[in-house]
């Protein structure tokens, strides 16, 4: 079954100068103020695309890297990942990182870097961001 996740931007004045807030209406978990300056520069208590976005890929990771490990059947003790997505004024977005440790017992090295790597190509948030340059750092956990 498909589902429809909603978000709600509301923004007054101009780019540099405007300010707005996002809410999350899907799930009602809050509002969050978003302006120019905490996008471009120093966030200051105040979210921007980007880091919505990295929030998103770090999850949808994080779900399919657990997926596919539980698949075959090394499921994950934990799984932490970290998305960092650069945005560069005038080029807009220009790469993102995946770092992510994994504690996943009897699995090789191997095993969790290919299981790592399927994830990150096939994660529907991933595959969203094609058009970006995507990569991954995978760490196994003893």
């Amino acid at each position: 079954m498909a589902t429809t996740r909603i978000a709600t931007t509301n923004w007054a004045g101009s780019l540099l100068e405007g300010s707005g807030a996002v809410e999350l209406n899907s799930s009602g978990v809050g509002k969050f103020d978003v302006t120019w300056a905490s996008r471009s520069q120093e966030a200051n208590g105040r979210t921007s695309p980007e880091e919505l976005i990295a929030a998103a890929h770090s999850s949808c990771f994080s779900m399919a890297l657990s997926h596919g490990l539980a698949g075959a059947g090394t499921p994950p003790e934990s799984v932490e990942t970290q998305a960092s997505v650069t945005f560069q004024p005038g080029e807009g977005i220009t790469g993102i990182v995946l770092s992510v440790k994994a504690r996943v017992p009897g699995i090789s090295a191997e095993d969790f870097q290919a299981a790592a790597q399927t994830a990150k190509e096939n994660c529907p948030v991933s595959k969203a961001l094609a058009g970006a340059p995507i990569s991954l750092e995978a760490e196994l956990l003893a």
